[in-house]
């Protein structure tokens, strides 16, 4: 795997080639070494590959047969990435990891030891009935004796457990915050691709296994150490058998041992088993988790994509989603530490061995003229049952681990995908600033959807200049918003050259293109937030001035219904089919219980006019060169419209009334229209016609025959 020189974080590096594999992937790497990167995601791509079914690949998640072939690719990523992975994971805690690990050695030791103290006991009460002095002062020591023994061994065990969510914890929020943070930085054309996506689904489940969500077949790199711990137990009771097989009574002890193993059946049976019901949520916690859960839809949410893009929201929502997630934490372990109080602690001392231990007296008689003792029988019998289970266990572990290296290696490839639309390093030019706003040459543009046969975009070409504004219209299909988002480069296009202030556009961050931008898409986001997110989030740096969003929402003209709504700009707004998440509080309400929280229903026109603020946050910013509107006022009346359009005529010009901005606007009204410089009349994906609003009428062509059907 390859990470980044800062400690705590993966490297990305310059793309490598694509997978091998029809769909155009490319991996990131930014720095050396680029083969091992490659080797990690042809193997992880290998790995899906169905035998004897051309061009078939498991499903996200499928699990992997155990054969040759996998097993040299489960090397081959282990070799190319664990160690890297597990390094930064263990650079988080040094301490506290390398304690676990050794704790959880000893702690396979404790079997062991558990049996010989047992053995010792009833080797002892055997002396004593047998020689006829049996004192209950003397039982009662060596019970009391093997119960502070276990207490001990409790506490150990409480102390490693404490110490072990401490590490999970740092390494699950780790993991999670590379997930959220890549999903925030891939751009729309790579998430299109289907390798990509299915890459990011078994990424998500190696993330969830540190959760212990993933399901069956799923293990983190940190229950890897399970595995030592089984290891270690293992070789402790195959010791104490090797010493015990000289002269025990097989048959009969195994024998015992499979009566003994029904014993639990029968505490589970009659409720002895004691249980740890979830705690539920508090008021705080639930509306902690609901934004904590709202904020990973965001970088998980296609069809908010292209505004988080455009108006910069990855890193807010990454730090929000941090600090959230982070209060959750810390709510938990503080849960963890009220469960973990003294009696808590006392309460989980098993007690059934040591009945295990105390059943065996009646059977003194029959073993009297045995010549092995009666705590070596029980010691012989308790170490096959333990014998059996942790090879078990250790067959289900190894088998877990096995898939589990293949989502590792889907975690390594996913965190080096590279955007698409981001130019190579050494390519990079910065965004070029010149007067009066963006001047665009576009030159013989096409563009084709992914999956369809017809392109949305064929040999599209016109100039615009610096100052000037241009109405796109056209029938509906006719290309005009795909035209829009290659313009705001939330797309890429399959031919042709895109100049901005004379630089190709490909040369240039997205990012960075995306700060001199704003616009309104024509199916806008519906944030499932208060008015005050809705429209801040045009430009979330501002997110926290009241000032500056009711300037945004006089322009947008929402100022005019927003002040009338029960709670104002702290209104939580209501989105048609959003599947929000209960979390169960304290007094049985919901996250969505209390009245404060209801959240209110707008028209498609007031949506629009949220939509049309949150442009205007940083529409008048210096900064930003060109105003992209696509259908801003398609649900408004006429005289709102022009109230809209008149606003950013004179967002675009300064004081003096020079033109400073460029403005493009998609509108089916051509009385709007008429408003711009330049008018383009699309047809079939192509611009049919170019020029003023008088030029297009004396032509007679589409434009007019369109303009005087809508007289």
């Amino acid at each position: 795997m390859c990470q980044q020189s800062k400690p705590q974080r993966l490297k990305r590096s310059s793309p490598p080639p694509s997978l091998a594999t029809p769909d155009r992937t490319q991996f990131q790497s930014q720095a050396p070494p680029l083969d091992s990167c490659h080797r990690v995601q042809k193997a992880w791509l290998a790995s899906r590959v169905i035998p004897r079914r051309r061009g078939g690949y498991l499903m996200p998640g499928g699990q992997r047969p155990l054969n040759k072939t996998n097993i040299r690719l489960a090397t081959t990523i282990s070799r190319e990435c664990a160690f890297d992975l597990l390094r930064v994971l263990w650079g988080l805690h040094p301490i506290r990891t390398s304690l676990m690990m050794c704790l959880n050695i000893v702690r396979g030791l404790f079997p062991a030891f558990r049996g010989y103290s047992q053995a010792m006991i009833v080797d002892e009460l055997q002396s004593l009935v047998s020689s006829g002095h049996f004192t209950w002062s003397r039982l009662v020591k060596l019970l009391v004796a093997e119960i502070l023994r276990r207490a001990f061994e409790t506490a150990v065990d409480s102390f490693a457990t404490t110490n072990e969510n401490i590490v999970q914890d740092s390494a699950r929020f780790f993991v999670e915050y590379q997930q959220v943070a890549q999903r925030l930085r891939l751009d729309i054309p790579t998430l299109a691709e289907p390798v990509v996506r299915d890459c990011l689904q078994e990424s998500d489940l190696f993330v969830r296994s540190f959760s212990g969500m993933g399901g069956f077949g799923l293990l983190s790199p940190f229950d890897f150490v399970q595995i030592f711990a089984l290891m270690s137990e293992l070789a402790s009771h195959v010791l104490v058998l090797l010493s015990l097989t000289g002269g025990c009574a097989n048959m009969g002890a195994l024998l015992l041992s499979v009566l003994s193993a029904l014993f639990p059946l029968f505490l589970s049976r009659f409720g002895f088993t004691p249980s740890h019901p979830d705690a539920p949520y508090t008021p705080q916690e639930a509306r902690t988790a609901e934004r904590q859960e709202k904020l990973r839809n965001l970088a998980y949410s296609d069809c908010h994509r292209p505004e988080i893009l455009l108006f910069g929201l990855g890193p807010w929502i990454l730090q929000s989603w941090a600090n959230t997630r982070t209060a959750m934490m810390h709510d938990e372990r503080s849960t963890d530490s009220i469960r973990s109080s003294l009696p808590q602690i006392l309460s989980q001392i098993n007690v059934s061995d040591l009945l295990f231990a105390l059943q065996n007296m009646p059977l003194l008689l029959m073993f009297q003229s045995s010549s092995a003792s009666l705590g070596s029988l029980a010691l012989y019998r308790s170490s096959i049952q333990s014998l059996v289970f942790t090879v078990g266990n250790l067959l289900t572990t190894v088998r877990m681990a096995f898939q589990g290296i293949f989502l590792m290696g889907a975690f390594c490839a996913a965190m080096n995908i590279r955007p698409q639309l981001n130019p190579p390093d050494e390519e990079v030019v910065s965004y070029p600033t010149i007067a009066n706003g963006m001047k665009i040459e576009a030159r013989h543009l096409s563009y084709t959807y992914p999956g369809s046969k017809d392109a949305s975009l064929k040999d599209v070409s016109f100039t615009l200049e610096a100052g000037e504004s241009l109405a796109i219209v056209g029938y509906n299909g006719s290309g005009k918003s795909t035209l829009a988002k290659v313009l705001l480069r939330i797309i890429d296009f399959s031919e042709g050259d895109l100049l901005v202030n004379g630089v190709d556009i490909r040369r240039m961050s997205p990012s960075e293109y995306h700060h001199h931008v704003t616009t309104v898409f024509q199916g806008f986001s519906k944030f499932n937030s208060t008015v005050r997110e809705n429209v801040g989030l045009g430009f979330v740096q501002k997110l926290g001035s009241q000032t500056a969003i009711e300037h945004a929402m006089h322009l947008g003209g929402a100022d005019t219904f927003v002040h009338s709504l029960p709670n104002g700009l702290k209104t939580k707004l209501d989105i048609s089919g959003f599947d929000s998440m209960p979390y169960p509080s304290v007094s049985g309400a919901t996250a969505h219980g209390p009245s404060s929280r209801i959240h209110h229903g707008l028209s498609g026109g007031e949506w629009q006019r949220i939509a049309i603020s949150r442009a205007f946050m940083r529409a008048d910013r210096p900064e930003v060169d060109l105003l992209l509107f696509d259908e801003p006022t398609s649900s408004l009346d006429g005289h709102a419209q022009n109230k809209v359009f008149d606003t950013i005529d004179k967002v675009s010009r300064a004081p003096s009334g020079e033109k400073t901005k460029t403005v493009i606007f998609i509108t089916h009204r051509l009385s709007t229209a008429r408003r711009a410089d330049k008018i383009a009349m699309m047809e079939k994906g192509t611009i049919s016609e170019f020029g003023t609003h008088e030029e297009l009428l004396k032509k007679g062509g589409s434009y007019a025959a369109l303009y005087k059907a809508s007289v």
